[in-house]
């Protein structure tokens, strides 16, 4: 009997028993599972015939639910900023849940009673970014004064804002919010009210949202799909440094 005992002992230490082992498969299994982080920020339009914003943010949390069922494996998190003309929308996860996302895009303006949003257009996706801005996914509806353009680090002369120098305000803006959540360790949509960083403003999402080098939903999905697997990125954004940091 105390010779079984000290063998299972060695066998504890070693790590060589079947609990180790099963819990060394297991470990090995959620290894493999690891998802390969990806980054997108969208925007859109809202209708004017949208009458409580919150609709926005409740179709969101159950497309997270689902998606969330759909991929164990891949923790959605993000921020959805719903402004009174527009939303700025940032996930983050796997390719498969953006793509998904994406797609729930697409089917929503192919709608012709689609009532929440209109004119997505595609931002931003960032490939294997190091590390989170957010730490888990919710939402937040804005009042017209907190996406004024004070709230914002004013750029150059609006008339010579190019799409790039738009995009890096948006990625700037929320490089610097994740920061401040990171620290005060908030809800993202919580930690809105105490961020003394910029938020977006509207105007820049307006502005954005008018310009044709971003691509929609479709577009994305169709170059994503096709042959020649082009990158998915807005493609001159991609050479300018600021979006190193984000």
């Amino acid at each position: 009997m105390e010779e079984m005992k000290a063998e299972e002992k060695i066998e504890d230490e070693n790590g060589t028993s079947l609990f180790h082992q099963l819990t060394a498969q297991r470990n090995d299994v959620e290894e493999d599972m690891k998802i390969v982080l990806q980054r997108l920020i969208v925007i859109a339009r809202l209708p004017r015939g949208l009458a409580d914003r919150t609709e926005l943010g409740a179709y969101y949390e159950k497309l997270n639910f689902q998606l969330s069922k759909q991929y164990i494996w891949d923790h959605m998190t993000g921020l959805l900023l719903i402004y009174p003309s527009c939303l700025l929308h940032i996930i983050e996860s796997s390719r498969e849940v953006l793509v998904s996302v994406l797609k729930d895009l697409k089917d929503m303006q192919q709608q012709p009673d689609s009532t929440l949003l209109e004119a997505a257009k595609v931002v931003f996706m960032a490939h294997n970014p190091p590390s989170r801005l957010f730490q888990q996914w919710s939402y937040k509806v804005l009042d017209a004064d907190q996406g004024a353009e004070d709230s914002v680090t004013k750029g150059p002369d609006e008339e010579e804002e190019s799409t790039e120098t738009l995009v890096c305000t948006v990625l700037s803006a929320l490089q610097k919010l994740g920061e401040h959540l990171k620290i005060s360790k908030a809800v993202p949509g919580s930690g809105l009210d105490t961020s003394p960083g910029p938020i977006v403003s509207q105007e820049v999402l307006n502005k954005l949202l008018a310009r044709e080098e971003l691509m929609t939903p479709q577009q994305h999905l169709q170059m994503y799909n096709s042959p020649l697997h082009i990158s998915m990125d807005f493609g001159q954004v991609m050479r300018s440094s600021c979006l190193t940091t984000v």
